[in-house]
């Protein structure tokens, strides 16, 4: 079963992400309080636990999910280029999957050697695009369909 473990919004651009119980999530604006929630390609972006997990044992440091700067954390999937068009449904919410979220330099910024850890094999997460309103919190199920 794939699961949402962590939420995340930032009210303006370096600012430190806060994590979130729950949160509306509409087409307009995206996460309500996260300030990327503009229209778009990566309105969303969304990160895979077990990922995270591969990203710091490889730096050999247990870091912070909140540090990659993505704003929904899963656990349960892996992201690949095959994911690209598909559909997240948290209840009510459904978000299609558009891009790899590539790793900024500004990683390094954070921890030394987190850009080149992110970069192989869709370890930055993804991108997404809201497409119906919904209502999330922590521990809902996601499924992913074509």
């Amino acid at each position: 079963m794939i699961k949402l473990t962590g939420i995340a919004v930032r009210e303006k651009s370096r600012a430190p992400m806060q994590s979130v119980a729950e949160a509306n999530v509409c087409t307009e604006k995206g996460i309500h309080g996260d300030f990327r929630g503009k229209p778009g390609r990566r309105q969303v972006t969304v990160l895979s636990a077990e990922v995270w997990r591969k990203v710091c044992d490889e730096l050999k440091q247990d870091i912070p999910w909140l540090t990659r700067r993505a704003n929904l954390l899963v656990e349960g999937y892996e992201f690949t280029a095959a994911d690209v068009g598909k559909r997240l449904t948290i209840g009510d919410l459904v978000l299609e999957i558009c891009k790899e979220t590539e790793p900024c330099p500004r990683m390094d910024e954070q921890v030394n050697g987190l850009t080149a850890a992110l970069t192989p094999d869709w370890r930055g997460g993804v991108c997404c695009r809201v497409i119906q309103n919904g209502y999330i919190k922590l521990h809902d199920e996601i499924k992913i369909c074509s």
